[in-house]
């Protein structure tokens, strides 16, 4: 039944929103999609076509009532079409403003996929979002280059501590703090500012500790 795929993206999408990271662009789906917008424009334009422009819904009904539900189904998969991937750049553009990289995470998680299943891709986003996500992080870098004393991807909430203590979670080399150098190896402990080590936290490199 025409709709039925398009309903499946959306419910992709709506799953997407609950996850760290985003599932496999739904490549097969999408093109269904767009082909059965394709077949139902076909459909009503050799119906048009059969009047010259002029169908009169009130001397053929249902001639116009197939029209109708053709405009209908291809205004529902467009819209469909429309919040899958507007559900997965917004996803994107999270992962970029919290300083993570979307791309190597998306080819980390499918390739732990790729494993399980042996039929996976070398990346969960389609090369038109990998695009995206290149465009987009130099967008942000230039943007955050013009407030250079100004972490605008930090929290917006004041921190309570102005120290903290932090687990090393993955060798993260030599970083420079205010109070001076510091090595992050796995399993070290430390206890630093933390507007030092906020980046790192929120890329996976840190565990605050309570």
């Amino acid at each position: 039944m025409y709709g039925d795929i398009g309903l499946k993206l959306v419910q992709h999408a709506k799953r997407a929103q609950a996850l760290p990271q985003l599932p496999p662009y739904q490549t097969e789906m999408v093109r269904a999609v767009v082909r059965e917008i394709r077949e139902l424009d076909r459909d009503a334009s050799r119906i048009l076509k059969s009047f010259e422009g002029s169908l009169d819904p009130a001397e053929h009904p249902d001639s116009a009532c197939s029209v109708l539900v053709d405009h209908l189904c291809m205004r529902r998969n467009k819209r469909c079409l429309l919040a899958y991937h507007r559900v997965r750049s917004d996803k994107i553009e999270q992962l970029c403003w919290l300083g993570q990289d979307a791309l190597g995470l998306q080819h980390q998680s499918s390739e732990v996929r790729s494993r399980a299943n042996e039929d996976g891709s070398s990346s969960s986003l389609s090369p038109e979002e990998e695009g995206y996500v290149r465009q987009y992080s130099d967008l942000l870098a230039v943007h955050k280059g013009e407030w250079t004393d100004i972490d605008l991807t930090g929290p917006l909430d004041p921190p309570r501590d102005l120290f903290i203590d932090v687990r090393v979670l993955k060798d993260a080399g030599e970083i420079q703090t205010e109070y001076g150098a510091i090595t992050l190896m796995k399993n070290s402990q430390f206890y630093v500012r933390q507007g030092d080590v906020e980046r790192l936290i929120a890329q996976g490199y840190l565990q605050k500790l309570d």
